[in-house]
């Protein structure tokens, strides 16, 4: 392999390796039902939390720690398990906080611009089409970035190229989870303003849910147990 991961040394005990592993089909509905109205106690407090918006990538991280704990079917107590994990990962929460923030300006800037010159002049298509190509992996990067701020002892920059890699090398997952963050957003945008009542209960946990069943176990194969 032309390329090396960061490893960790752990994900926590989990589910015994030697009981019967369900098909995932089955484990995530099981998963979903059990934790359904725990899902709209997330959301709440997830944008409870977010209301300041510089404790964005902070309350991301901790909502994707109670996430993974749920994939994982360990114990949980929501609200310790979210303030603690959101005071643990506070400092590389707001350095992702602050750089999805420059990369959302750059990007509302960029492709709007772009496609207005693209329309003077076909050939600024080709830097169009890479500014877009460039916002879907960095928009799937991030059901890899927070799995691993919240999970392992990685640094920003060690995470930050992990997660690149793992985007190819977990594809499958990757795409079905960009599937379904576009299906819940484009949902929201056509019910708009109806949309904004569901908000604060039930979108964004639900999607986060939905990308850690999918990617977690990437993380897991190629960072946590390599």
């Amino acid at each position: 392999m032309a390329f090396k991961l960061f490893d960790y040394q752990s994900s926590g005990k989990g589910v015994s390796k030697s009981a019967p592993q369900k098909k995932p089909f089955f484990k995530y509905w099981e998963i979903f039902g059990r934790k359904f109205w725990k899902l709209i106690e997330l959301n709440m407090l997830y944008v409870l939390f977010c209301i300041p918006i510089i404790t964005f990538g902070p309350a991301t991280a901790a909502l994707t720690h109670v996430m993974r704990k749920f994939i994982l079917e360990q114990p949980c107590f929501v609200f310790d398990e979210f303030f603690t994990a959101f005071k643990k990962n506070f400092k590389q929460g707001t350095i992702m906080g602050a750089i999805d923030i420059i990369f959302a300006i750059g990007f509302m800037v960029g492709i709007p611009m772009y496609k207005y010159w693209a329309e003077q002049n076909s050939m600024i298509y080709i830097p169009f089409v890479i500014c877009i190509s460039c916002l879907i992996v960095f928009f799937m990067m991030h059901f890899y970035i927070y799995l691993m701020i919240s999970s392992t002892n990685l640094n920003m920059k060690q995470i930050i190229k992990n997660s690149f890699y793992l985007v190819s090398l977990g594809i499958k997952q990757s795409l079905w989870s960009l599937l379904v963050s576009l299906i819940v957003t484009v949902m929201m945008y056509l019910f708009l303003p109806y949309s904004l009542f569901i908000l604060p209960f039930w979108p964004l946990s639900f999607i986060c849910f939905v990308t850690c069943f999918n990617c977690y176990p990437v993380i897991r194969k190629h960072v946590i147990q390599p």
